[in-house]
């Protein structure tokens, strides 16, 4: 069984990552993590530098993923693309064929208390109708599983 996780380092991705784990170890999945980096939207040096720092970071990030998963006894790999996450979420279940797909539910709220988490289901559902999102994007294209994972 191949199993792809989007995965950025963010504690969302880290909760659906544990839970992968736990959900399918009986399985002996092979685990792909996929990293995206956006590409800057003009290419002066400083955009440049700061585009390397966060690809650095997200190897990094992908490098600790892959130990996680092989210290609990799995096989995993790992990729980093480039580009509108959308996208290349969408071309690397294409390339890959995994037999699943695995995303977080992205947010942006805080642990704050209520008025912080009300102002955060505000932003979402605003960035939903505005935006989309890379799950309600993936879950109208990909032509593999889906599981989106609470945060």
């Amino acid at each position: 069984m191949k199993i792809m996780v989007a995965y950025d380092g963010s504690r969302n991705a880290k909760l659906a990552l544990a839970q992968v784990v736990t959900l399918f170890r009986p399985m002996s999945p092979l685990i792909v993590l996929v990293g995206v980096a956006e590409n800057p939207r003009d290419s002066t040096d400083a955009n440049e530098d700061l585009f390397q720092e966060e690809y650095r970071e997200l190897k990094a990030d992908l490098e600790e993923g892959v130990d996680v998963i092989v210290k609990e006894g799995l096989d995993a790999n790992l990729i980093i693309a480039e580009g509108d996450p959308r996208k290349m979420l969408l071309d690397a279940t294409k390339r890959l064929t995994p037999d699943i797909l695995v995303i977080a539910r992205h947010s942006q709220k805080p642990d704050g208390g209520f008025i912080a988490q009300s102002l955060s289901y505000f932003v979402d559902e605003l960035d939903y109708m505005t935006f989309g999102s890379v799950s309600s994007f993936l879950a109208r294209r990909a032509e593999c599983p889906l599981l989106i994972l609470p945060s």
